[in-house]
Order: C-alpha cells, then structure tokens, then sequence
C-alpha cells in the first residue's frame, strides 16, 4: 500500500540566515482576515500547526512551553493576582494557563482577531478549555486602546502574548504602549512580554527593556525556555514591575501548586531567571 504525500511547509527567517520546516499532510485551512493571512496545517510528527503571515505561530506538540512559561513565572511571582490582562493570545493557551491559578479572578484577554480565536476552537480545541470559565472575557479589540483606555491602578499582571514586532502587533513594543501598561497596573503589579529570540534578536530585547525602563518600571527580567517550532529554537520572555523586584517568586507556591504543568516548575523559574554570559554583557546585567 502507498503511503500518504507528504510536503513540508517552510519557514524561511530572514534576519537569522536560518529556516525551519515541519513535514505535513495537508493544508487544512486558509484565509485572509482584515489584519493577517491564517494558515492551519496538518502534520506527520507536531500535530497541527498554525502559521500566521507565513510565520510559524504554533504547533501542537511544542505549544505548552511558551504558553507555560508566559503565565507562571509571572503568577507565581506576584504575591495574589486577582486581575489579568492578556493582550493578543488569540490562540487561548495562555488564558488556559493564567487561569489554572485559583486566586485569579478576572482574566481578559484582547485579541484584535476573532478568527485566530476561533480557528484555535476548532482545530486546537484543547487550549481553549477555560474559554467558558465564568473568570474569563473575549474581547476581540485592539489591545493598545484597550490599555490606554484602562481605569489606572486596575490590573495585577498584564501578559502581552503578540506576534513578532510587525504589522498589527508593531505597537505593543514602545515607550508609549508600556507607559499605558504601567499606569494600569497596581503597585507590585508585573508585565510580561514575549521577546523574540536570544540569538537572533539580542537587539530588539535590549531596546525594549530599555523602554519599559523608560516607561517607569523599575525592575527587568528576560526569561529565556526553549521554543522547536520558533526561529533558532530559543525563545524569551521579558518581565517588568511596577516598584519592587523580580529576584524572588513564590517558590513553595510553585512547588505545591495544585495543577499540572510540562515544562514550568520551581527549578524551571530558578534556572530562567539566570542568564547566559553573551547576554548579561550585552544587556548590562
């Protein structure tokens, strides 16, 4: 019997010099939204795969990393968050993770696309299983007016879970868009930012810690993890907070915590918060 054609679909990352690529079965699903082009792909070995302007977005098998270390070091960080905003997210891992943490009360994510939402529904039906949690609003709006807009001294963490730095996600990386950001959080309150890669991106991250900086936020951190189906395969997360520090996280918390997770854990947190040598020179740390 002959076996099913298979293709790969390629991503080529032009900054890097470097490409990644997933053998498929088939292309599921295309469209063309009014902000972006949607692709979802059938795999042989990563589940299904979402690609967003011909940029790799997620995949099945990979996804729990990212969205783990998203949330939790963030959470687990903050004394109680009660209140959280997810900017972007469309794809609901992160919302699925913010709210495996019982003291959160409130989580609203804003995603200016309903179709990712709604594509992730169908055919990433698990990252969307506290999508009915009575804790959670959708809101399908831009997230910048969103922020701006904010009653200040409102939310305890905001997590910005964005595409790379362009088009409709081009201005949640600035000084502006960070000062809303701190306005709206309460005092200890942390922000969380996906921050591209450490390899290939040293210098987008070094621009954006110093505008968090700049926006008033005293304290910074980049978390790193690994990321397969992301250009160089290691991915990052930058962390600010409003008048206290990063140092330390609720470490029993995260030892004890009564839900499961893959990737994060106490030691996890411990070992992201160090950083490699390239970097602290580079970062000034």
């Amino acid at each position: 019997m002959s076996q099913p054609e298979t293709t790969w679909f390629t991503e080529e990352h032009e900054s890097s010099g470097s490409s990644i690529g997933f053998r498929t079965r088939e292309r599921l699903h295309a469209e063309k939204t009014p902000f972006q082009s949607i692709e979802i792909h059938d795999s042989t070995d990563w589940g299904k795969l979402m690609v967003i302007d011909g940029c790799m977005m997620l995949t099945t098998r990979d996804n729990f990393l990212y969205h783990e270390m998203m949330s939790h070091p963030a959470l687990f960080t903050h004394a109680r968050a009660k209140r959280v905003v997810i900017i972007g997210g469309g794809d609901c891992g992160t919302l699925r993770e913010v709210l495996r943490h019982e003291e959160v009360e409130k989580a609203v994510q804003v995603e200016i696309d309903e179709r990712v939402t709604r594509l992730a529904e169908k055919y990433f039906p698990e990252l969307c299983e506290a999508n009915d949690d009575p804790r959670a609003e959708l809101l399908f709006d831009d997230g910048i007016k969103y922020m701006a807009d904010c009653e200040p001294e409102s939310v305890d963490v905001v997590i910005v879970d964005s595409t790379d730095p362009v088009g409709p996600a081009e201005g949640l990386f600035n000084a502006a868009f960070y000062s809303s950001c701190f306005k709206a959080l309460r005092p200890g309150g942390i922000f969380v930012q996906q921050s591209e890669s450490p390899l290939a991106h040293l210098q987008l991250i070094k621009s954006m810690r110093a505008a968090m900086r700049t926006a008033g936020f005293q304290a910074v951190r980049t978390l790193t993890f690994p990321q397969p189906c992301y250009p160089t395969g290691w991915w990052s997360a930058t962390m600010a907070r409003k008048g206290a520090d990063l140092s330390g996280f609720r470490e029993r918390g995260a030892q004890t915590k009564q839900f499961e997770t893959r990737y994060y854990n106490a030691e996890i947190h411990k070992a992201a918060l160090s950083m490699p040598e390239f970097m602290r020179r580079e970062l000034g740390e």
